[in-house]
């Protein structure tokens, strides 16, 4: 089947991915909930705005209901005042609205034409001259006074009240307490009744509701109540509910899972085959499962412990046995390399001596590179090249032909090491060039240089001018050489470079 793909999200550690999914879990419920906590708190925030609004409507109607009534009452006493002409007619107008009370008793008198009459009460006369008729009345702001000011026509005249802020405000308070601010403006000036200044409430917006017949305009504003603490909570309450639970969570399963999960992985990652038993740390949580993990991690480990000391028993007696076999090998080896120099000594013809010493040359190549290789094999690195050359330049100048006793050997090599199939190309390649030198019977120095060229290759390189075709060996001779010399170097996989007197290959090592 084809394999999953690797995400990111595959990277992230358990308590992270754990929390992410809690997150996608429960937070949209959460969402949910604290939205519609917060539609129904602004559904209860406009029922109290209209509340507040019909309040304003209180306010605006109190103002009104306190101008009509004095209006009413100033117009009752002045008719009356000035239909009898006898007598001071603010004085009689005054002692008719003594017995009304809440009525202003502040007021000025005018004749039919504007012009004043008298006033009571510390009235301050204005110099506003104009005509109300008989049963009219008109309304005004009066900013030097800070006050209302209302003039109705009687018959004979004119009355003029005033209404100060102070008790319009008195007024207000009487019908409605939640009025933040209240002002009163005509067409020409703004007369503040009540300004509350910052209040830590919520306020309604300010509506403008026309009075007095349009004549005036009262502007509103009241307090409205705000969220409580509680119902803030309330709205936020499935969004913290959300968080607290997906800590909550997270911090449980850390605490049950995460948490002895990674002490029982460090336990077994600081354990070493051989150390003896698996200890495992104390606290493991209160999970039985983590409990039973660690449980068979122990099993797990003491059984890896017996496999190991069972492989590690065989492994022993396994190089027992190799280290036997090359010795035989070895043995094997010189007993017919003793053989080879036996018949040689004991034969009668040059070239039977010669062929007998050829072979012995060889095996004995063969045995250095057995030799070696056992010496190397506790290791496992490979064969020492170096060593092995120096060694195999021994043995072929103590079995040299007599033409070429005191040949000159001389070794230049980079300390590498080698599998034992190119070590054997190796030995015999070497054999070949210097046993060939030396059957030209000019005893030429030969030099023997091995360099590394890469990580995992090296350049075995032979030269002597006795290596030179100078036409003096025997074609046959020459080509079996050639043949020889060519099959090594495609044993080692490399090509041949062959030179004046100099022959080059390259062999396979291993890296330092």
């Amino acid at each position: 089947p084809m394999a999953r793909r690797s995400t990111m999200f595959d990277h992230w550690p358990t308590g992270a991915k754990l929390l992410v999914l809690l997150t996608i879990a429960l937070f949209p419920l959460g969402l949910a909930l604290a939205w519609t906590a917060r539609d129904s708190l602004a559904d209860a925030r406009g029922a109290l705005i209209k509340a507040s609004l019909e309040d304003g409507k209180v306010a605006a109607a109190a103002i009104e209901g306190l101008i009509t009534r004095n209006a009413l009452a100033l117009r009752v006493a002045a008719n009356g005042a000035l239909r009898d002409r006898s007598g001071d007619p603010c004085l009689r107008t005054a002692q008719s609205l003594a017995l009304t009370p809440t009525v202003t008793n502040s007021f000025a008198l005018r004749d039919g034409a504007g012009n004043l009459l008298c006033t009571y009460g510390g009235f301050a006369a204005s110099p506003h001259r104009f005509i109300v008729p008989p049963g009219g009345v008109r309304s005004w702001v009066f900013p030097e006074r800070r006050s209302v000011r209302f003039r109705v026509g009687v018959i004979g005249g004119m009355a003029t009240g005033e209404l100060t802020a102070a008790e319009l405000a008195s007024e207000v308070r009487k019908a409605e307490k939640d009025a933040r601010s209240i002002s009163i403006r005509d067409d020409r000036s703004t007369l503040e009744v009540i300004d509350a200044g910052a209040s830590n409430r919520a306020a309604a917006p300010l509506v403008d509701y026309p009075i007095f017949g349009d004549q005036l305009t009262a502007v509103v504003r009241t307090n409205v109540e705000g969220a409580t603490l509680v119902e803030r909570f309330a709205m936020f309450l499935p969004l913290l509910m959300w968080l607290v639970a997906a800590l909550l969570s997270w911090l449980l399963v850390r605490r049950l899972l995460l948490v002895p999960l990674g002490r029982l992985e460090r336990a077994v990652t600081e354990y070493h085959p051989g150390d003896g038993a698996l200890v495992l740390p104390q606290r493991l949580g209160g999970a039985e499962e983590i409990q039973s993990l660690g449980k068979a991690f122990e099993r797990a480990v003491d059984r890896l412990e017996s496999s190991e000391q069972q492989m590690a028993e065989a492994l022993r007696g396994q190089r027992r046995l190799v280290r036997e076999v090359h010795h035989r090998v070895k043995n094997n080896l010189q007993v017919i390399a003793s053989l080879l120099n036996i018949h040689g000594r004991s034969a009668t013809l040059p070239e039977s001596r010669a062929a007998y010493a050829a072979i012995g040359r060889r095996v004995d190549a063969l045995s250095v590179v057995h030799r070696n290789h056992f010496a190397e094999v506790e290791e496992s690195r490979g064969i020492a090249l170096r060593p092995l050359l120096t060694e195999l330049g021994q043995i072929l100048r103590a079995s040299a032909p007599e033409s070429a006793v005191g040949t000159a050997i001389h070794l230049e090599a980079d300390a590498v090491h080698t599998t034992q199939d190119a070590a054997v190309a190796v030995a015999f390649f070497v054999t070949e060039l210097i046993e060939f030198a030396m059957l030209q019977g000019t005893a030429q120095p030969i030099e023997i240089e091995l360099r590394r060229v890469s990580e995992l290759a090296a350049t075995l390189t032979v030269s002597s001018d006795a290596l030179v075709d100078d036409g003096s060996t025997p074609s046959s001779e020459r080509s079996q050489f050639d043949r020889v010399v060519g099959g090594l170097a495609r044993q080692l996989r490399s090509p041949l470079d062959q030179k004046l007197g100099r022959l080059s290959v390259n062999l396979p090592v291993f890296p330092d």
